[in-house]
C-alpha cells in the first residue's frame, strides 16, 4: 500500500469516527471535537485527490448516523465465455454493471435494476460469487468505505442499451479484456468468475 493511499485510508477512518461521534455528541465540547476531526479528515483527502476541502466537508455533513461501510453491487453477465461489460463515462475504463444499492434495496433486487439501468438487459440471479472488501487489490480508494458482492447472472431479456453514465456496452473475451475501471470490477473478481464458471459448485469467495 502506497504512502498516498495509507493517508487516505485514514483520513476515511477518522471521518468515519468523527460521524459516529457526532451522532452520539450529547454536549458542544463532543461537537466541537469531532467536528474538528471531521475537518482533519477533510484536509488530508483535499491534500491528496481533486476534491478540496469545503467540497469534502459539504460530503461529509450529508452522512448521519453511525458509519459503516456503504454497499456495491456487480453482476457478471457471462455469454459463452463472454462477458458483458460497461465502459464508465467518469474515467473511460470498464466494469460489469452495478453501483450502488440504495437504502431499502434488498441486494440482489439492487444488483438486477442496476444490470437493466446501465446495460439494457433483463436478468436472472444464479449464484454470489464473492463478497470483498471494495477496495483491496484496486490500488485506489473510494471516498467512503464499501463492500461489494458480486452476483454471477443470466440474461433473460433485453438487448445492449447505453446509459448517461455508461455510454457504452459490449461483450469480451474473459482473456481478453479492456482495461478495467479497477474499483468497481478488477482482475480478482475476473478470476473468481472464471473459477465458477469451471466448477458449478464453487464455494463463495469472500475476504
Amino acid at each position: 500500500m502506497s504512502d498516498k493511499i495509507k493517508l487516505l485510508d485514514w483520513a476515511r477512518r477518522i471521518q468515519a469516527i468523527s460521524q459516529t461521534g457526532l451522532e452520539f455528541a450529547n454536549n458542544e465540547y463532543d461537537i466541537e471535537r469531532n467536528k474538528k476531526l471531521e475537518k482533519i479528515a477533510a484536509e488530508i483527502i483535499s491534500e491528496n485527490s481533486n476534491l478540496n476541502t469545503s467540497e469534502l466537508l459539504n460530503i461529509f455533513s450529508n452522512q448521519k448516523g453511525y458509519a459503516t461501510p456503504k454497499v456495491d453491487v456487480r453482476t457478471a453477465i457471462v455469454k459463452v465465455d463472454k462477458i458483458l461489460l460497461v465502459k464508465e463515462i467518469s474515467d473511460g475504463k470498464w466494469a460489469m454493471p452495478g453501483g450502488w444499492a440504495d437504502v431499502g434495496d434488498v441486494p440482489s433486487e439492487a444488483a438486477i435494476r442496476e444490470a437493466k439501468e446501465e446495460s439494457g438487459f433483463d436478468v436472472e440471479i444464479i449464484k454470489v460469487v464473492g463478497v470483498y472488501d471494495a477496495n483491496r487489490n484496486s490500488g485506489e480508494l473510494e471516498l467512503f468505505h464499501a463492500v461489494k458482492i458480486v452476483y454471477l447472472c443470466k440474461i433473460i431479456a433485453g438487448k445492449p442499451t447505453p446509459s448517461f453514465e455508461t455510454p457504452e456496452v459490449s461483450f469480451f473475451d474473459l482473456n481478453n479484456l479492456p482495461p478495467l475501471s479497477e474499483n468497481r470490477t478488477n482482475p480478482r473478481h475476473i478470476e473468481h468468475i472464471k473459477a465458477h464458471l469451471s466448477n458449478p459448485i464453487q464455494s463463495t469467495f469472500f475476504d
